[in-house]
């Protein structure tokens, strides 16, 4: 599991997912989330401005990446 370092108490999960290089913009993470391959903590999540906070989980088409 990869973890990402983030610096703020939270952050959106489209922000996360540009942080993480899953995506270079955030038209690209509106994509993906609507392809159904993202999920939080195991629930399939399609919004990008979902509030993420340290030790959550989220799947991107297979890869785990913790938010620390």
């Amino acid at each position: 599991m990869r973890e990402v370092t983030i610096t703020t108490d939270t952050i959106r999960l489209g922000q996360f997912l540009k942080l993480a290089d899953a995506v270079d913009v955030g038209s690209d993470a509106k994509w993906l989330l609507g392809e159904g391959v993202v999920s939080v903590n195991g629930e399939p999540e399609a919004r990008r401005g979902r509030t993420l906070v340290r030790g959550d989980v989220v799947t991107v088409d297979g890869v785990d990446l913790r938010v620390t």
